[in-house]
């Protein structure tokens, strides 16, 4: 498929592009273009223009300064036009997702001279729901009602005066096309307790029935995207429209060519998909709320049918449910031994976890009568919700269509919370394969003292092999940072890769030797003892950042980064920015700020600092990292994971840990070089890399700095 003319297409839009941006080529980015196309040229159809045979999908570890969105934007779309199917280009962040809208995709359409269109798409949850603004601005009294009591499902109808004049200008925002219902369009920032009761879900919207379903904006914006050539989009709505059966959002992936760049975070984003969890309290006073606000519903409206019938057995039901609720609660608070957990955010909560994901056999017991009891719950209100549909399709159930209309939303809340429920002890109860990776099960402690219960796939491989690998017309992973010690192994486990799939590296045209030096002084202080690890970076950190202007220091656990900011000399700490006292954004902006002012500035960040952070130049010429970055040894999944390797025989030390660590280690050092005109310095205080051997294998996979180790 990949004929003459294609090829000369993308190599004239390559050199078209090189030419008008007075750029010469890179090998790594060339490297990408072949690869691309040769993965999506290569592919073989069927009579209905579908892929016939083996899982299309190709790993590309395109390292920093490769112009990899413009590698695989040259060499894809031709191929996705020609076709005639949609290029669906993913990432994991909003700043990669409006640097592609808003500047790499109009570059290349004014200076590769390729003619195409492209769209951003996002989940319903960003669009204004016409049908509840609508119902907010009512003065229905009688609906205020029917609907009181809902406030926990997002139906507060209690509107002050602030929210009404909000509200009304949206309205003639709308109306007067000064407005497209977008939240991120409207010209001021707006409080999620504002925003949150003008949304929908796919559960609630009662979509083609909806009276205002010619005008509804999300609807519009879909079609939009199904109109285009290229869609921009990010892995979470990819995974939930995947989880839907594919089509619901996005087109259909057996027709999509998807590009995941920052594919490094897929595996997780999916585990993450797929996780569930509730509140043991919060979910009691939810059933009586069920209890009280649908017997008020009974009692006010009389309901005739199956709609009444099936209505009055729900109230009883949750009635029943609720002491099974408070059981478990008092169960779970006498077989937990909550202990103070660090998780990947920094943040402390106490927490249990179940060894290796087994539940203690009475737990189970209870867990399977609240499954049962879940179900039933749910059955009944997926019923009634059918009959709403039905109602709003003029088939007489006992109900208006306006009422169906009205009460839609409303049970299809009330349904998905159940379901919800349903599933969590579905998972939990569920006694796991002896050949397949376990469950993650744990509880934590809310600020509440409401024991919120959790669980989770350890591994996302069978979830993205099933939904995604073998469904998809074709698939190419793309990031700076894919392999662990210079391998694809890790990647390809949590990935669950085909065995076909190819892996390549583009290399960084970045002259690492000459602009970076990576240092590992001599301190005395061993990371594993926590106290005189901390008190040596107190001593020697002001001496090493002496000289630059913008700094970074990365630590791997909070309490560390604020011993350290503690310890340090007044004058030293008013020029340090510590992560969670400011938002990301605003701690960058005023770091930016005081270093154009000629003020050194210093950040102290942990993991979300190491990745994804652009500091060019002067803002970034020195980066500390205070230790290997091995994952937090409190993360359930985690921990559930190497419980199974170590079961199985394996090394999880070796096989987790080190590759992760030497991953996060790269990202950390990619803080350093920004574009080629970049130089400075990496520190690492960790000796383990040059006197433990799984320190050498880390150390060995760092980008190629000049060394200076004492």
């Amino acid at each position: 498929m990949l004929n003459d003319e294609l090829k000369g297409q993308i190599q004239t839009a390559y050199r078209t592009f090189l030419e008008n941006k007075s750029l010469k080529p890179r090998y790594g980015q060339r490297m990408m273009i072949a690869e691309v196309a040769k993965l999506f040229g290569g592919i073989k159809l069927d009579d209905e223009n579908r892929r016939d045979g083996d899982p299309a999908v190709a790993v590309v570890e395109a390292g920093t300064g490769t112009g990899k969105t413009v590698a695989y934007c040259l060499a894809a779309i031709p191929i996705a036009k020609h076709l005639g199917k949609p290029l669906v280009i993913s990432t994991a962040t909003v700043a990669l997702q409006e640097q592609i809208v808003l500047k790499d995709l109009p570059d290349i359409q004014r200076n590769a001279g390729l003619n195409f269109q492209f769209s951003l798409a996002k989940g319903r949850g960003r669009y204004v729901c016409l049908s509840k603004l609508d119902q907010l601005l009512s003065e229905n009294q009688s609906l205020a009602s029917r609907q009181q009591g809902f406030a926990d499902e997002g139906f507060n109808l209690e509107v002050d005066e602030a929210g009404l004049k909000l509200y009304t200008r949206m309205v003639e925002s709308l109306a007067s096309k000064k407005w497209d219902g977008e939240r991120d369009s409207w010209p001021e920032a707006l409080a999620d307790q504002d925003w949150s009761r003008l949304t929908t879900d796919h559960i609630q919207c009662t979509n083609r029935r909806c009276g205002h379903f010619n005008q509804c904006v999300f609807y519009k914006a879909r079609e939009g995207v199904q109109k285009v050539d290229v869609i921009v989009t990010n892995h979470d709505l990819v995974l939930a429209d995947l989880a839907l059966g594919g089509g619901a959002i996005l087109p259909d992936p057996r027709d999509c060519l998807y590009i995941f760049d920052e594919g490094h975070h897929l595996p997780d984003k999916a585990i993450a998909h797929f996780a569930h969890h509730t509140r043991m309290s919060a979910t009691a006073e939810w059933l009586e709320q069920l209890d009280k606000n649908l017997s008020k519903l009974l009692a006010q409206h009389p309901l005739p049918g199956d709609f009444g019938r099936f209505l009055e057995q729900v109230p009883q039901l949750a009635r029943d449910l609720k002491p099974h609720q408070q059981f478990m609660a008092q169960a779970l608070t006498e077989v937990s031994d909550f202990a103070s957990a660090e998780d990947v955010t920094g943040q402390v909560r106490p927490q249990h976890r179940f060894k290796d994901g087994v539940i203690p056999e009475h737990l189970r017991d209870m867990g399977v009568e609240l499954k049962a009891g879940f179900g039933r719950i749910t059955d009944l209100l997926q019923r009634l919700v059918d009959q709403l549909k039905d109602a709003m399709d003029g088939e007489a159930v006992g109900v208006t269509s306006h009422q169906a209309e009205e009460w839609y939303p409303l049970f299809g809340a009330l349904l998905a919370r159940s379901q919800a429920n349903w599933t969590l002890w579905t998972q939990f109860c569920l006694e796991d394969a002896d050949d397949k990776p376990p469950t993650a099960r744990w509880l934590t402690l809310t600020e509440q003292n409401d024991i919120e219960v959790h669980v989770s796939p350890i591994m996302a491989a069978d979830t993205l092999r099933q939904f995604l690998w073998y469904t998809a017309f074709g698939c190419l992973v793309t990031s700076a940072t894919l392999t662990a010690l210079g391998r694809f192994d890790r990647f390809s486990m949590r990935a669950g890769l085909p065995k076909n799939a190819v892996c390549t590296l583009a290399p960084s045209p970045f002259q690492y030797a000459e602009k970076g030096v990576l240092r590992i002084p001599n301190h005395g202080a061993d990371p594993r003892d926590g106290p005189g690890h901390s008190a040596s970076i107190i001593e020697h950190l002001p001496s090493i950042l002496d000289e630059a202007m913008g700094s970074l220091v990365l630590f791997s656990s909070r309490r560390q980064m604020l011993e350290v900011y503690a310890g340090l000399p007044r004058d030293f700490r008013e020029r340090v920015l510590v992560q969670g006292d400011l938002s990301k954004q605003e701690l960058i902006r005023q770091h930016r700020a005081q270093v154009d002012k000629n003020n050194q500035s210093v950040i102290f960040g942990l993991a979300s600092f190491a990745e994804g952070v652009d500091l060019p130049g002067r803002y970034c010429e020195h980066v500390v990292i205070a230790k290997i970055p091995f994952a937090v040894p409190d993360d359930p999944v985690e921990a559930a994971l190497s419980e199974w390797i170590e079961r199985n025989g394996g090394n999880p030390f070796m096989e987790i840990a080190v590759p992760d660590a030497s991953l996060r280690l790269i990202q950390a050092c990619g803080r350093l070089l920004r574009n080629e005109q970049d130089s400075g310095v990496v520190t690492l205080l960790d000796r383990r890399l040059v006197t433990q051997r799984y320190g050498k294998a880390i150390l060995n996979a760092l980008p190629p700095f000049r060394r200076e180790i004492d």
